[in-house]
């Protein structure tokens, strides 16, 4: 079978791959749409672990079925996530699946950009869902970014009616306004500096639009009467958006640390500005729960995320490279889909 093997984000090479022997309790999935995520594209992050095949946002067909396979059949449409928990674990007990060591452990063979992926049971178990006739292919490939969204607002204690300014407006800051504004947010705001993701934002949900040039604090609070924000979300790893964010959270707000930095960055707080008279939460999210992957299912297929209206390119397989290109370089990109069928 054909995939895409990552060397670096200008080095993705079409390269040939025996298809993956499936055992007990497992599936051979034909993948038919695999998206590009924002952390594919993190070099530091892939460094000492090139060739590989990436790929974690996949929806395809079922070709094959392992033995004691009950639940799917040949056939069946689904959408497969590559991390998942034990549900047994202190983390899991507790409601934190997505700190599980498990879940830090398990994916997919070999990844998204390839024909075909087989799939180990215990992701079969709590990470494999059947997409309904009215979902396609591409939307179903959005359920894991999507359930990360989720479960990052749901970390935060997002409230309904309560004030959101989403800082950096690629795909997960796109997702965080589309989420929002479903779940019933009250003013959203977004920054950017590409003018193209500007323009996204505003069609996708957000009531105002901010260049990230600007200053974000202070525009933001003149559109919200003179307040912070209850909610700031993260959605870019640079030094001035954490800035940003910290300045322009209201008082008892939350600030959402969703995007990764480099990890030698480090930078000073004041404990007695967040964290004493102000009642400021920091926090952080890390993947989705298979809690978060149902109700990120719901959604799309209630209308409710039009998840489709933020692909701008689908390509095919031999164009992978291509696709990293409009993801760590945007200009008039935002969700790029992988059809590793083409």
């Amino acid at each position: 079978m054909r995939v895409a093997t990552y060397y670096s984000n200008s080095d993705l090479r079409l390269e040939d791959m025996p298809v993956p022997d499936i055992g007990t309790g497992e599936l051979l999935v034909r993948v038919e749409a695999s998206g590009i995520c924002g952390s594919d594209v993190m070099e530091w992050y892939r460094a000492d672990k090139v060739p590989l095949v990436l790929g974690h946002e996949i929806a395809g067909q079922v070709v094959k079925t392992g033995a004691d396979v009950n639940r799917f059949s040949e056939g069946d449409r689904v959408a497969v996530t590559h991390h998942v928990p034990c549900m047994a674990c202190h983390y899991c007990e507790t409601g934190h699946e997505t700190v599980c060591d498990t879940l830090r452990s398990t994916s997919f063979d070999p990844g998204g950009f390839a024909e075909l992926v087989r799939v180990p049971a215990i992701n079969v178990d709590r990470g494999t869902f059947r997409l309904p006739e009215s979902v396609s292919y591409e939307e179903g490939s959005f359920i894991e970014p999507v359930a990360c969204v989720l479960r990052g607002q749901r970390q935060a204690n997002f409230r309904p009616a309560a004030s959101v300014l989403v800082i950096g407006s690629g795909i997960s800051g796109i997702l965080h306004i589309m989420v929002a504004k479903a779940l019933g947010a009250g003013r959203i705001a977004a920054t950017e500096l590409v003018d193209f993701r500007l323009e996204a934002a505003t069609k996708l949900g957000a009531e105002a639009v901010i260049n990230a040039a600007d200053d974000v604090p202070a525009r933001f609070r003149q559109l919200n009467g003179g307040r912070g924000a209850d909610l700031v979300v993260v959605c870019a790893g640079a030094p001035e958006a954490i800035e940003q964010a910290l300045a322009a959270v209201a008082r008892s707000g939350t600030v959402l640390f969703f995007a990764t930095t480099r990890p030698e960055l480090s930078m000073p707080l004041s404990i007695n500005k967040f964290f004493w008279r102000n009642e400021v939460t920091l926090t952080s999210s890390y993947a989705g729960g298979p809690g978060d992957l149902r109700a990120a299912l719901e959604l799309i297929r209630a209308g409710r995320l039009p998840v489709a209206d933020t692909i701008t390119h689908r390509l095919p397989l031999a164009e992978t490279g291509r696709g990293f290109d409009l993801v760590a370089n945007p200009h008039d990109s935002l969700k790029v889909i992988i059809q590793p069928q083409k």
